[in-house]
């Protein structure tokens, strides 16, 4: 009886939550990314707060991007310096082995594209084993969090932009062309890591020039 009524009452907690979240405006991004950036992410969720904020006021659609990629890598970071303090044995405990080759194995190739990437994509693209990995293999906090940054400030800047200017048409249609909507992402991010990777080099010419 009692697990009858508990599993009539998560809907009810569930809507509670998310109207308190919606509630508190950009202010929501905060708690909302450190629950979806956590072990256990509720995907697509901060899209969707992203279009409805930006929908209901287009002027602030910056503002909104702005918030949305403050509360993710806020949320990241955190899952990231748990695992950068647990070491391997949170990809033990929190991935498969066969997911924890595959995501270790790209992370080792990729390195800020790892992070980058995937932090621009929309679900399935999964995010979290990422960060777990960053942390447990202890990479640069700064290179981490300016990877995330930059794709999410991207993903979050392109929703908020089609939301203020569509409004909420955008939710359906990001429920349908999700997937060619972040390719587009993933390119002009890849875009502007290509053009990153020049200036810095360039950069390091000139230094040893000098």
């Amino acid at each position: 009886m009692l697990k009858v009524q508990l599993i009539a009452a998560t809907p009810t907690v569930a809507h509670s939550v998310r109207r308190w979240i919606y509630h508190l405006g950009a202010l929501g991004f905060i708690p909302l990314g450190l629950i979806d950036s956590s072990v256990i992410p509720i995907p697509g969720s901060m899209d969707v707060l992203t279009i409805v904020l930006a929908a209901r006021d287009a002027k602030l659609w910056p503002y909104y991007a702005a918030m949305a990629t403050v509360g993710s890598v806020l949320g990241a970071f955190v899952t990231y310096r748990l695992a950068r303090k647990s070491g391997e044995k949170t990809l033990e405990r929190r991935l498969s082995p066969k997911t924890m080759k595959k995501v270790t194995k790209i992370f080792e190739q990729r390195g800020f594209a790892a992070i980058a990437i995937p932090a621009l994509l929309p679900p399935p693209v999964p995010m979290v084993p990422f960060v777990l990995t960053a942390g447990a293999m202890q990479y640069s906090v700064k290179k981490f969090l300016a990877a995330m940054a930059l794709g999410r400030i991207v993903r979050y800047m392109i929703l908020a932009y089609l939301a203020a200017r569509y409004g909420r048409k955008m939710l359906p249609l990001l429920a349908k062309i999700g997937n060619p909507i972040g390719l587009i992402v993933a390119g002009v991010v890849v875009a502007a890591l290509v053009v990153y990777l020049v200036i810095r080099g360039k950069r390091k010419k000139r230094r040893a020039k000098n």
